[in-house]
């Protein structure tokens, strides 16, 4: 039997949603392409090129060694995964797709910009770090670093 050569990314599950989400992504295009005889070209352009923004950005950021270049990519990647989301809503509004028929692709981005959100705060170094509550043992509050002072604030719950 013979051995399948694969990169570290390939392991990555945001990378296998963003390609799933491109294969999604190209039968939704082919359906508005068939029926909307050019007024689809822009929307349906610029979903095409973020989708593949997206997965191209999170495999050249899980390339490059040092932490902060690696959270620049992934940050990116998310940029381009809410830039699908928007795509994707402007194609209901312009009727060439339904709310129905953009659910699933939503429901798949909102899984992988979850999924960059933690791979950003994991390498940029200049991020908020959360720290334990001591009095709980919960992960309740940020410790904001910077010009040798500290400034704690409540972190949000609801992150992306």
């Amino acid at each position: 039997m013979m051995n399948r050569t694969t990169f570290d990314h390939e392991h990555l599950d945001v990378y296998q949603v963003e390609l799933a989400f491109i294969a999604w992504v190209t039968i939704l295009l082919k359906e508005i392409k068939d029926r909307a005889q050019g007024l689809h070209r822009e929307a349906c352009d610029q979903l095409d090129r973020a989708s593949l923004s997206s997965l191209l950005n999170t495999a050249e950021g899980n390339g490059k060694r040092r932490g902060r270049q690696r959270a620049k990519f992934f940050d990116d990647a998310r940029g381009s995964a809410v830039e699908c989301a928007a795509c994707l809503d402007a194609l209901v509004a312009k009727q060439l797709a339904t709310v129905g028929r953009v659910a699933d692709g939503k429901a798949m981005l909102l899984r992988v910009v979850g999924m960059l959100t933690k791979l950003v705060e994991r390498f940029d170094e200049s991020d908020p770090i959360v720290r334990e509550d001591n009095e709980t043992g919960t992960p309740s509050d940020y410790e904001v670093r910077g010009g040798g002072t500290s400034t704690r604030t409540r972190t949000r719950r609801n992150m992306v």
